[in-house]
């Protein structure tokens, strides 16, 4: 019988070491690089406090880790959790000189913290690469403390026809131009489908909200190319 949560996870870790050297310029490349302005906008809508712990599940090379800090003066205490060793390897060598920010090699279905130990868990282009993402929603409420608040940037469904079919018409060039940046359309392919298959806004909403979040929102970014989906832990 397959594992079809094990072959996802091995996929995925596949594809990530075939773009983690790349990994920034590809995000740049599927988002025409407004990815940027997207996590300054998670962030703002976060709005850290110096005294705050910030969980970043798949955290990549750290890019909403750095913004977090900076928002707070390099104050606040970031945890970085990134699944792919060699992605690990460049977010901690990106952000070598951060002294508030430390970096786990984990999955998100499977968290090494203690019950309560966050005010913030932030996950950024990475929930719809988990293998289980109900373990995954699970564990981010284990870990938040009472009162701590889920956060999500993701691509989703766009709202506009006629930006959807640009949208569309875009991304089937994306795994050519991976392919030349690269050297593999294979990492392309999948995030494109990735993308595909994901859940719409109110789907997803659901999905959070059955996993004991509550009052449970989200804000479009750019007519739904992407969105923030935020639900907090209420007991």
């Amino acid at each position: 019988m397959i594992n079809h949560k094990l072959t996802k996870s091995r996929m995925v870790n596949k594809v990530f070491d075939g773009v983690y050297n790349k990994y920034d310029l590809m995000n740049d490349i599927m988002s025409l690089g407004t990815h940027r302005l997207w996590k300054k906008t998670l962030v703002s809508w976060i709005n850290p406090r110096s005294q705050n712990k910030i969980l970043d599940v798949a955290a990549g090379t750290g890019d909403i880790a750095k913004i977090c800090s900076k928002y707070t003066n390099n104050r606040c205490k970031i945890t970085c959790v990134e699944p792919n060793q060699k992605m690990l390897g460049v977010g901690r060598k990106k952000l070598f000189n951060y002294t508030n920010i430390e970096w786990i090699l984990a999955p998100a279905e499977k968290l090494p913290f203690k019950n309560d130990t966050f005010d913030f868990y932030v996950i950024s282009f990475g929930i719809r690469n988990v293998s289980d993402i109900n373990k995954s929603l699970s564990e981010a409420y284990r870990v938040l403390k009472n009162g701590g608040r889920f956060f999500c940037l993701e691509f989703s469904k766009v709202e506009n026809e006629i930006l959807n079919q640009l949208y569309k018409n875009y991304s089937k060039l994306i795994p050519g131009i991976g392919k030349y940046i690269v050297g593999d359309k294979m990492p392309y392919n999948y995030l494109i489908e990735s993308i595909e298959k994901f859940y719409g806004q109110d789907e997803f909403s659901e999905i959070i909200s059955k996993n004991k979040f509550s009052k449970v929102t989200y804000r479009n970014l750019n007519n739904g190319v992407a969105s923030i989906h935020s639900g907090w832990k209420i007991e």
